[in-house]
C-alpha cells in the first residue's frame, strides 16, 4: 500500500517573532539540559554524555524541515530534537533527554541503555555511532522513499520526504562518510531519486584535532552532483533560511545536497575533556564569543523582539525548570536484569514465524507430508542414515531432472520470495545482469524487473547501508556479500548500525535484513584468502544477530524463508552464511551418485536454532555445518562399515546454536567430535565445546579444525583446512578398538 501523502508544509523562512522565540527557547533548554548532565555526571548521578552547546544553530532545520522528514542526526542535536519533538507533540523533550543522561528505564527512546537523540513521534532515528556510520543508512533510506511508492510497498515516511542525515567535521574524514556520499552522487547521477540533506556541523575540532577552516569546502562544496550550501549557525535568521532554501532544493530535485553548517564547540568534547591540555586560551575564548545562544539573544533585542530583562528573566525561568526535572529524573528506576537490558536485541515470536513462512511457500499445504521418512530431526526434517544412503529424497540421482543443488535452491527460494512478497529486495554487486558470480540470482532481474533486483556499487559500506535503510522504509532486503571476506570491509554496518537500533531504540526502529554471503573455503583451482575465507567469529559475536548456514539444498530453501520471515516479523538482522564449494555439488560419495542434489520440494520453515540429525549411531556423534558435512557423512559411512554406529548432527544455525539438540545427541552416544572447518582460535567448536560443558555433559569430547591461519592459492590450502582423514583420525581416537 502507498504511502499516505505528506500533509505538513515545512515552516516558512519568514519567520514571525514568536516562531524566532520558540527556536530560542529551544536552543536555552538545549545549553541548559548540557549543564545540567554536567551537574549529574559531577555528582555520580549521571553518566556519559556529549554535549550539544555550541551546535544550537542546529534548531534552524527544525524550522526548515517538515515532521515527516525522518532525521539520522548528529550526536550534537540537542537544540534540533527539543524543537523538533515538540513539535511532533512530545510533552517534555527535556525530561526525555535527561533520562537518557540518567539511564532511566522509562527513557522513551532508549529504554535505560544509553543517551541518544531519538523520538519516533519526531521520525528521529537515533545515532548509534558518533562516526557517521548512520551515513550509508540515510543514503539507503532515502534511495528506498521512491521505490517504496512506486512498488506500492507501506513506507512510515510519505514519497516528497527529504531525509536529514547530520555528522561532524571530523566525521567527514571518515571512509564511511565518504563512501555514503559517492553512493548518492553516484546513484543520483543514473537518475534514481536520492532525496538526502547531508548536514556537515563544522565546528572545526574532532575532539583534540583541528580541521582546516577551509577543508569541507574544499573536500564537498565543489563536487559535481552535490549541491552545496553554507550557513552560520551563530546567525540563526540566516541558518534559517539557508537550512529552508537547501531543504526545498532536494525536496524538490530528488537529488543529494551539501550543508556547510558553522558551529562552534563549547565546554570540551564530551564528560571531563578539559580543552586546555590542547587548545590556546586565545581560541576557546574566541568560540565563547561566537556563542549562539547568545547571538540568538542579540538579534531577539535588536528585533524588538524582547528587551534584555524580559529575555534574562526567561532564561532564568528555563534554568530552574531543566534543574528541578534533573532532580526528578534521578529518582526513576533503572534496568536491573540481563533479560531487560537485552529484550529488544533479539525479539522471537517463533509460532509468527513459522506461519510467515509457511504461508508464503506455494508447493506444499501447511499441513505435514503423510509418510514420514525412517530419519527425522525433532522437527520432522528429513535426514539422512548413517550408512550414507539419502532418506526421504528417493533416488534423485544426477540424472533426476527434477533435483537441485544448493545454488539452484537459493535462486528458486528467491524468486517465490520476489513473487509472492511485494517488500522483498534483492540486490549486491554483480547479482543482477550477471546473476551473481556462481549465476545464484541468475533470471531473477529479467523476471522481476530492476526495482525489485538491481546492481549496487562496489562497497560493502553501502550494500548494506541500502540494506539498513530500506529495511527502515519497509522493505525486507535481501542483500548480498559477494565473500565472507568482504563482509569485514564493512562489519560494523552490521555491528554498529544493524544490530544496535533495536536496542537503542526499545524496538521502535527496527532493521529487517537477510545478508546472503558466499563464503568458506574448498573452492578448488580459485581464489586466496579474500575469495576462500573461514572466519565467522567476528559474526557471531554480534549479540542478536542470526547466523544460518545451510549444507544441503533442501536446508537453504527452508532457512532462506524462515530468515526472511524472521526478519519481517521480528526485524532481525540475519546473516545467511552459504558455502561456496557446496553450491554445485550434486553427489555425496562416488562420481555419479547424485546423493547431494535432492528433489525441489523442502519443508516451507526450519525453527531457529533446530539442527538436523543424520542417523541414529549410539557409538558416537560427529558435530558439524557447511562443508563439514558431507565430509563427516562419508567419514560416517566408513566408520559404519567397520562396525561402529555414528550418527552426524548438522548444527545448521551458527547463532543461535541448537544448543538442545546438541546436548540431545551429544548424550545419545556419549561421545562428541565437532568436526569445525573454521579456524582453531575463534572458531565454532569454541562455543560448542562450551555449551557442552556448560550442559554438564561429561562424555568424551573432541574437536578438529582448520589451522590458525589464513587460507593459500591452490593445492597448499589443503595443508591448513580440514579434511576427511583428519575427521577419520580423531573419531578413531573417540571410538572404541573395532570389534570391541
Amino acid at each position: 500500500m502507498p504511502a499516505a501523502p505528506s500533509s505538513e508544509a515545512a515552516l516558512p523562512p519568514g519567520l514571525g517573532d514568536q516562531d524566532f522565540l520558540d527556536l530560542f527557547e529551544a536552543q536555552v533548554l538545549s545549553r541548559q539540559a548540557d549543564l545540567a548532565a554536567r551537574r549529574l555526571g559531577a555528582s555520580g548521578r549521571g553518566f556519559y554524555s556529549i554535549g550539544s552547546s555550541g551546535h544550537e544553530g542546529n534548531v534552524a532545520l527544525s524550522a526548515a524541515t517538515r515532521i515527516t522528514d525522518p532525521v539520522l542526526p548528529h550526536y550534537r542535536s540537542g537544540a534540533f530534537f527539543i524543537h523538533r519533538a515538540r513539535r511532533a507533540g512530545v510533552a517534555d523533550p527535556v525530561r526525555d533527554l535527561l533520562m537518557g543522561v540518567v539511564a532511566a528505564a522509562a527513557d522513551p527512546i532508549s529504554g535505560g541503555r544509553h543517551k541518544v537523540f531519538g523520538s519516533a513521534a519526531a521520525n528521529i532515528v537515533p545515532q548509534t555511532s558518533t562516526i557517521a556510520s548512520q551515513l550509508p543508512r540515510a543514503v539507503g533510506l532515502a534511495f528506498a522513499l521512491d521505490r517504496a511508492d512506486r512498488l506500492g510497498v507501506r513506507c512510515p515516511w510519505p514519497s516528497d520526504a527529504v531525509v536529514l542525515c547530520g555528522f561532524g567535521d571530523a566525521s567527514a574524514n571518515h571512509s564511511t562518510a565518504a563512501g555514503a556520499i559517492n553512493t548518492a552522487v553516484h546513484t543520483a547521477h543514473l537518475g534514481i531519486p536520492v532525496p538526502v540533506l547531508f548536514l556537515c556541523e563544522d565546528n572545526g575540532i574532532g575532539i583534540s584535532v583541528p580541521t582546516p577552516p577551509d577543508w569541507i569546502e574544499h573536500a564537498y562544496g565543489h563536487r559535481p552532483g552535490l549541491r552545496w550550501f553554507a550557513a552560520d549557525g551563530g546567525d540563526l535568521r540566516a541558518a534559517v533560511t539557508t537550512s529552508t532554501a537547501a531543504i526545498d532544493w532536494v525536496r524538490a530535485h530528488r537529488r543529494p545536497a551539501f550543508l556547510h553548517l558553522r558551529t562552534v564547540r563549547l565546554f570540551g568534547h564530551a564528560g571531563s575533556d578539559v580543552e586546555t591540555a590542547y587548545r590556546e586560551t586565545a581560541a576557546i575564548e574566541a568560540d565563547l564569543a561566537r556563542d549562539p545562544v547568545t547571538a540568538t539573544a542579540r538579534f531577539l533585542v535588536g528585533a524588538g523582539i524582547r528587551t534584555p530583562r524580559e529575555l534574562l528573566g526567561h532564561y532564568d525561568h528555563l534554568a530552574d525548570r531543566v534543574a528541578a526535572t534533573a532532580e526528578e529524573v534521578c529518582r526513576e528506576p533503572k534496568l536491573t536484569t540481563a533479560e531487560a537490558v537485552m529484550a529488544p536485541s533479539a525479539p522471537a515470536h517463533p509460532d509468527r514465524v513459522h506461519d510467515d513462512a509457511q504461508c508464503r511457500n506455494p508447493r506444499r499445504p501447511v499441513t505435514a507430508a503423510s509418510t514420514p521418512p525412517p530419519h527425522r530431526t525433532a522437527d520432522g526434517h528429513s535426514a539422512v542414515a548413517a550408512h550414507g544412503t539419502v532418506a526421504a529424497h528417493g533416488g534423485g540421482g544426477a540424472q533426476d531432472p527434477n533435483s537441485e543443488t544448493l545454488a539452484q535452491a537459493v535462486n528458486r527460494t528467491l524468486a517465490e520470495l520476489l513473487a509472492r512478497d511485494p517488500d522483498v529486495l534483492v540486490f549486491g554487486e554483480d547479482v543482477a545482469r550477471k546473476g551473481g558470480v556462481y549465476g545464484v540470482t541468475k533470471g531473477l532481474r529479467k523476471r522481476f524487473g530492476p526495482r525489485r533486483v538491481f546492481d549496487t556499487l562496489l562497497d560493502e559500506q553501502s550494500v548494506l547501508g541500502t540494506a539498513l535503510g530500506t529495511g527502515l522504509a519497509g522493505f525486507v532486503p535481501i542483500p548480498e556479500i559477494q565473500y565472507l571476506a568482504y563482509v569485514h570491509n564493512a562489519l560494523d554496518q552490521l555491528r554498529g548500525e544493524a544490530a544496535t537500533l533495536s536496542f537503542f531504540s526499545a524496538g521502535r526502529y527496527r532493521n529487517p535484513m537477510v545478508v546472503r554471503i558466499a563464503g568458506y573455503a574448498y573452492q578448488r583451482g580459485f581464489g586466496g584468502h579474500f575469495h576462500n575465507d573461514n572466519s565467522v567469529a567476528a559474526l557471531r559475536d554480534i549479540p542478536g544477530m542470526i547466523v544460518a548456514s545451510p549444507a544441503r539444498p533442501d536446508d537453504a530453501a527452508a532457512m532462506l524463508r524462515t530468515c526472511v520471515s524472521a526478519a519481517r516479523v521480528d526485524g532481525r538482522v540475519c546473516v545467511f552464511l552459504e558455502p561456496i564449494a557446496l553450491y554445485h555439488t550434486r553427489d555425496l560419495h562416488e562420481p555419479g551418485d547424485g546423493q547431494w542434489a535432492q528433489a525441489a520440494a523442502d519443508p516451507a520453515h526450519v525453527p531457529i536454532g533446530r539442527a538436523r540429525v543424520y542417523g541414529d549411531g549410539t557409538d558416537l556423534t560427529i558435530v558439524a555445518f557447511a562443508n563439514s558435512v558431507p565430509m563427516s557423512l562419508r567419514v560416517a559411512r566408513r566408520l559404519t562399515q567397520r562396525g561402529f554406529g555414528v550418527r552426524v548432527l548438522d548444527l545448521r544455525w551458527l547463532c543461535p546454536l541448537p544448543h538442545a539438540d546438541l546436548i540431545r545427541h551429544a548424550e545419545a552416544t556419549g561421545r562428541v567430535l565437532i568436526a569445525d572447518e573454521t579456524r582453531h582460535s575463534g572458531g565454532v567448536s569454541e562455543s560448542v565445546c562450551a555449551a557442552l560443558v556448560d550442559a554438564g555433559f561429561t562424555g568424551a569430547l573432541a574437536r578438529v579444525t582448520s589451522v590458525d591461519s589464513f587460507v593459500p592459492l591452490g593445492p597448499a590450502a589443503a595443508t591448513v583446512l580440514l579434511n576427511e582423514s583428519d575427521i577419520e583420525a580423531a573419531a578413531d581416537r573417540l571410538l572404541p578398538v573395532d570389534g570391541a
